[in-house]
């Protein structure tokens, strides 16, 4: 039971921390209309996450998950899923005529959500 606390935890300071970002980019995107390209936007996407990985230390420095083999589990199969959860929020944010971001679609999402996992990984005790 306690397990799942700690992966429902990470998953959520991942949903909140990928929700921010992509709240701070609706609002950064307006005035430029013309899409990036899209290498420059992962490496974007790569460096927002690390940066909210290293912010996320500051509030919380220890992992949320126990034990290294669940960790290494955790790394792997969150950043799945807050992608997925990223692309059906873009598909929903579609549907209503919102605009579509990048980190609304899977491979972004994915992307921010692994670099913020890897830093949490590396740096967390």
């Amino acid at each position: 039971m306690e397990f799942l606390f700690e992966v429902v935890g990470e998953f959520l300071l991942q949903c909140l921390f990928e929700a921010l970002a992509e709240l701070g980019l609706h609002s950064l995107t307006e005035p430029f209309r013309k899409p990036p390209n899209p290498w420059l936007a992962a490496l974007g996407y790569t460096i927002f996450g690390t940066a909210a990985g290293g912010l996320s230390l500051l509030v919380f420095p220890s992992h949320f998950v126990h034990g290294e083999a669940m960790r290494i589990a955790n790394l792997v199969i969150t950043p799945f899923a807050v992608g997925g959860l990223m692309s059906a929020l873009g598909a929903w944010r579609a549907r209503r005529g919102h605009a579509v971001l990048r980190i609304d679609r899977f491979a972004y999402g994915y992307l921010f959500a692994l670099t913020l996992a890897l830093v949490r990984f590396s740096f967390a005790h």
